[in-house]
């Protein structure tokens, strides 16, 4: 199973703020940029995030991004499912349906495989996965500034 570029760039921004100091509230251009992806996305995906409880996203002077509480101790499981979606692994009904849908026994086998590699997510939270050595690699980022981010937006013409 593979997940989605989403869900994946969710989990490391949902990482990279467990690790952020108390009172840094880095913006999603920072966090872009720190994780080497494009702003657009990332801040699709904390726009995202923002809505199911797990970022607190301020606009403004004093704005920024934080990793709320729940953010903080809800499952990793519990969120790639939000993140991911419904979808199943195969589509058996598409544009094209599958002529083997009626009697096939592969699509609840990926199912059942789906639902028991969400299950074992559900076992971790972000604090586990911010842990040593992977905490360690998060604090080590090269960290954008609000100069570094003004520098690289006149850079680019945003």
């Amino acid at each position: 199973m593979q997940l989605t570029q989403f869900t994946d760039l969710g989990l490391r921004v949902v990482m990279r703020l467990a690790v952020a100091g108390d009172g840094e509230r880095p913006g999603s251009r920072a966090i872009a940029e720190e994780l080497s992806v494009s702003y657009t996305h990332a801040a699709k995906v904390i726009t995202r995030l923002g809505e199911l409880g797990i970022v607190d996203a301020r606009r403004g002077r004093a704005g920024g991004l934080a990793i709320t509480e729940l953010g903080r101790t809800a499952s990793v499981g519990w969120l790639a499912r939000r993140l991911e979606g419904n979808a199943e692994v195969v589509d058996c009904d598409g544009a094209q349906p599958c002529p083997l849908r009626s009697g096939c026994l592969l699509r609840s086998a990926l199912r059942r495989a789906q639902n028991a590699f969400f299950e074992s997510l559900d076992a971790l939270t972000i604090e586990d996965l911010t842990r040593s050595p992977t905490g360690t690699v998060l604090l080590a980022l090269p960290r954008v500034t609000a100069a570094t981010t003004s520098q690289i937006s006149r850079t680019i013409g945003e």
